[in-house]
């Protein structure tokens, strides 16, 4: 997929995990990852709930944490928890994966989750922190002022390049 389209996990999904620990992977997560995770992912802990990267996704984190300067104490942190937490998952022949308890015991998570596609990864939430995450987002973007307009204001067509300064 390296030269194809970037990997896009989107939308929000409910399921039941099985008492085996085990959650359906929704089937649009599955299509896009079919053409080169051979069944392959990374879970880890972040923040609140479990993301789940494919790997070329995961390896590419991986760069982006040896470019970090290795000896500052915040990036010692970050690689720490989120390599010493991670664990290769396998999607099996039902379209599962097995989710390892310790990391659904730091998620929070018991019989039902909230899977929620986030661009590169897809996380697998408790409802109960969902719920909260999406009431404390609403409440933080209410207040913050971010140079986003969002819907984007109508267009007229593509944006047209800026004439030279006259002198």
């Amino acid at each position: 997929m390296e030269d194809s389209q970037p990997t896009v996990f989107k939308g929000t999904y409910r399921h039941r995990i099985d008492p085996k620990g085990r959650i359906p992977v929704p089937a649009s997560f599955r299509r896009v990852l079919q053409p080169e995770a051979d069944g392959r992912l990374v879970v880890t802990v972040l923040d609140l709930c479990l993301a789940v990267y494919p790997p070329h996704e995961w390896e590419q984190l991986e760069t982006q944490l040896r470019a970090l300067p290795a000896f500052r104490k915040p990036v010692k942190a970050l690689t720490r928890l989120l390599t010493s937490r991670a664990a290769d998952c396998q999607v099996d022949t039902q379209g599962r994966i097995l989710l390892p308890s310790v990391l659904r015991g730091a998620a929070g998570l018991k019989n039902e989750a909230v899977v929620v596609g986030v661009l590169n990864r897809f996380e697998v939430w408790s409802p109960e922190a969902w719920t909260g995450f999406l009431d404390e987002s609403e409440r933080l973007l209410d207040d913050a002022s971010i140079d986003l307009q969002w819907p984007p204001p109508p267009s007229a067509g593509p944006p047209r390049p800026q004439a030279k300064p006259k002198r």
